[in-house]
């Protein structure tokens, strides 16, 4: 919902201490400094010094849990309303993004590669371009964005957005191979031969996590990841169950009924959803409807059975079920490169500085975390990307 960005500046209380930036924001923006500047017509300097600080600060703006983030840490929020930083940040860098003048560093004549355009594979080839590395994009899709564009709805996240970050990013000089899987025919020990210094993996977490109980492959089953990629293919019917509790599941919710079904609901097996408050209200509101405390079963093909709290089994009658319970990385890169080490959590293991067990070959994002946030992914490849760049500077 859109607020007056202006009314909003001027509410700021410019904290001496501020806790929306130290204590709420992942990546640590500047939220006083970019008001001050925003209020004293600088606005081009605010958009500079967002993109520095997070070069995905437009679409954070819109998908960060602002609500347990600045938002939520904002001093006027003890009180009454918190300032509506969100908003503020995002009309600055929706505003200026074209206009930002991103010029890279000569040439330093070498390449490096990035397997993965999401969160993580954005941020990583525009530090590094700006540092004077060539880079390619080997992506897997058709188009960049990777989680942002096939797994968060267009109502919560425009993809326009993500094509004028791909705008943005060529006239960086970066290249792209869409439609191109590495782990397949080309593996990362092709890239380094080929004399690129260094690779990073930022493939995401793509294989949905299974419930594992009987009837989960029937067809009326379907996974949030794959729904979410392209909601148009599925004929989801008039009532559809949905099992899970985070902002997944509310962003399959608020789809399934804009896509037509009549009634939505949301199986939650505690007391309370895991989605953002946000979230939540904005599926209440489009009409989605929760059952609690209700653990899942099996599935038959009437629709899936939970068992409540006393222990007693009801089959709830449904066209669809939908399983919205997380995701974890695919393993087509670990199944190739048997030297690249998995964690405890099956996810890929780095050092401090984001080194897997392959010399030069770093990782960041949901495939080393699981499914974490995206401003979470950028603080990290942040860092990571200045490692990478210190560890080809020292092989010169």
């Amino acid at each position: 919902m859109s607020v007056h960005v202006i009314d909003e500046a001027n509410r700021c209380l410019q904290c001496p201490n501020p806790r929306c930036r130290e204590n709420g924001c992942p990546i640590h923006t500047n939220i006083p400094e970019m008001i001050r500047l925003f209020k004293e017509n600088r606005m081009m300097e605010a958009a500079e010094m967002l993109f520095e600080n997070n070069p995905l600060s437009m679409i954070c703006s819109l998908v960060c849990n602002h609500g347990n983030q600045c938002e939520g840490n904002c001093v006027r929020g003890i009180k009454g309303e918190p300032i509506h930083i969100s908003s503020i940040e995002n009309y600055i860098s929706d505003s200026c993004f074209e206009r930002l003048d991103l010029t890279p560093a000569p040439s330093n004549g070498m390449k490096a590669a990035v397997i993965g355009a999401g969160p993580a594979g954005i941020t990583i080839a525009i530090i590094l371009a700006l540092k004077g590395y060539s880079i390619t994009v080997f992506e897997t899709h058709d188009k960049i964005g990777g989680i942002l564009r096939y797994g968060i709805p267009e109502f919560r996240l425009p993809k326009s957005i993500l094509d004028r970050y791909y705008k943005k990013m060529r006239e960086l000089g970066i290249k792209f191979r869409p439609n191109f899987s590495i782990g397949g025919s080309t593996g990362i020990r092709d890239l380094l031969e080929d004399g690129y210094k260094s690779v990073f993996i930022g493939t995401g977490a793509w294989r949905p996590r299974k419930l594992g109980v009987p009837g989960e492959t029937f067809g009326n089953v379907f996974y949030a990841i794959n729904y979410l990629n392209n909601p148009d293919v599925y004929e989801l019917g008039d009532r559809v169950v949905i099992i899970g509790a985070g902002n997944a599941a509310m962003d399959v919710a608020r789809t399934a009924i804009r896509h037509g079904s009549r009634e939505v609901v949301v199986y939650v097996r505690g007391e309370e959803v895991s989605a953002s408050p946000e979230e939540f209200e904005y599926a209440k509101v489009d009409g989605v409807k929760f059952e609690y405390k209700k653990a899942i079963v099996r599935i038959e093909d009437e629709g899936p059975v939970f068992r409540d709290a006393e222990g007693k089994e009801n089959l709830v009658p449904a066209d669809s079920v939908i399983v919205a319970i997380s995701q974890v990385p695919q393993d087509r890169i670990v199944t190739r490169e048997k030297n690249l080490k998995l964690n405890e959590n099956g996810n890929l293991a780095t050092d401090s500085h984001g080194e897997t067990s392959l010399p030069g070959v770093f990782a960041s994002g949901d495939v080393v975390t699981g499914a974490k946030t995206v401003v979470a992914a950028v603080a990290v490849s942040k860092q990571i990307a200045e490692d990478m760049d210190r560890y080809m500077k020292e092989l010169n």
